[in-house]
């Protein structure tokens, strides 16, 4: 076998995206290392998805998802046609870069930020290119400029740290970049933050907003995402669109979920809630805990016996999961924890006490 002479080298030089850990069938964890919202999507939902599972599966959905569209239109405000669909927010990521980045070009992001923009970039090719956060969690907008890139991620809240960067920055970088580029502000957590961007569509048209239905919408497992832009941006990625990318039980649940946002606040204010318990319970054991807007907090852990991977390790064998990136020397001794239910919180917290105790 010669792969060299079979596979593109792009990708033999790919390490590849490592999703978290999924437990294995019959295998019982707390699962705090995924982000995945830790309530059921609400009745109606799950209505319209047991609706929808009937003879007309061996249909092919509606191509665009226009319905879809439509109802995140109502929800937000917009014009269908400023909205595309996607098989989660990770599709209009790929699609982003099938329709803005050629071989050699440059996809710039700050850092550390979400890992698989990296992954993606090498897929097309392109170079990834990253500067870091400034002071405070700043945005390094001159820096980020300076590369030219045809492609600048920002994930509002971030991913890992959850922190958040002032909206007049994100503003300041698409100006910075017009010329030669467009920024795609990823809001995957913004239902748990203070505020969100699509208000800076009007006038950046350079500017592309992502979100996804696997944080607060609690529909991980049907893979659902919407992209926001101008309408001229937006008829470009549907030529480089999967057909048929949502499916019809995806597209169901999507239209019923955008339609009853009074029922997803709740949940949502639940989860902030209890992040702020986790925070500061965890910063009085020891950790230092960043302001987190996301439904996870990224904790750096107490001088002890244990580094991130120890912590990682031992709170698996107390049967939680929790995500440690090993592969990043500027995380190495943090570990991110997704807020779940209280009750999971309250054995999260009774591990900690547990292993603290154990280091003394």
């Amino acid at each position: 076998m010669s792969l060299q002479q079979w596979v593109r080298p792009e990708i033999l030089a790919m390490a590849g995206y490592v999703p978290g850990e999924q437990p294995a069938p019959g295998r019982s964890f707390i699962k705090l290392n995924t982000n995945e919202n830790p309530y059921p999507p609400p009745r109606p939902v799950l209505e319209a998805i047991a609706a929808n599972a009937d003879q007309r599966l061996r249909l092919y959905p509606e191509p665009s998802s226009r319905p879809v569209r439509e109802a995140a239109a109502r929800a937000y405000g917009l014009h269908p046609d400023h909205v595309v669909a996607g098989n989660g927010s990770d599709d209009l990521l790929t699609m982003i870069l099938r329709t803005f980045v050629g071989p050699g070009e440059r996809v710039a992001a700050p850092g550390p930020t979400y890992s698989l923009y990296p992954e993606l970039t090498h897929l097309q090719g392109g170079v990834y290119v990253e500067s870091p956060w400034l002071a405070e969690g700043g945005l390094p907008v001159a820096a980020l400029a300076e590369h030219r890139a045809k492609v600048t991620f920002v994930t509002r809240p971030n991913a890992p740290t959850g922190h958040v960067v002032p909206l007049s920055q994100v503003a300041e970088l698409c100006q910075a970049t017009a010329a030669f580029g467009v920024v795609v502000l990823d809001e995957a957590y913004v239902d748990f933050a203070e505020d969100h961007g699509l208000g800076l569509l009007v006038d950046h048209p350079n500017l592309l907003v992502t979100r996804s239905f696997s944080k607060s919408f609690c529909l991980a497992g049907l893979r659902i995402g919407l992209g926001f832009m101008s309408a001229e941006l937006a008829g470009q990625m549907h030529k480089v669109r999967d057909s048929y990318n949502l499916d019809r039980l995806a597209q169901a649940a999507a239209e019923a979920a955008l339609g009853r946002l009074d029922l997803y606040a709740p949940l949502w204010e639940a989860v902030r809630l209890e992040r702020r318990r986790v925070s500061e319970a965890l910063r009085q054991r020891g950790f230092t805990v960043g302001e987190s807007q996301a439904n996870f907090v990224l904790a750096a852990i107490p001088p002890g016996r244990l580094d991130g991977a120890g912590w990682t390790g031992e709170l698996k064998n107390a049967g939680i999961l929790v995500r440690y990136f090993a592969a990043d020397p500027r995380l190495r001794d943090r570990i991110r924890i997704t807020i779940g239910l209280p009750e999971e919180m309250d054995r999260l917290l009774d591990a900690v006490d547990g292993l603290l105790a154990g280091s003394r």
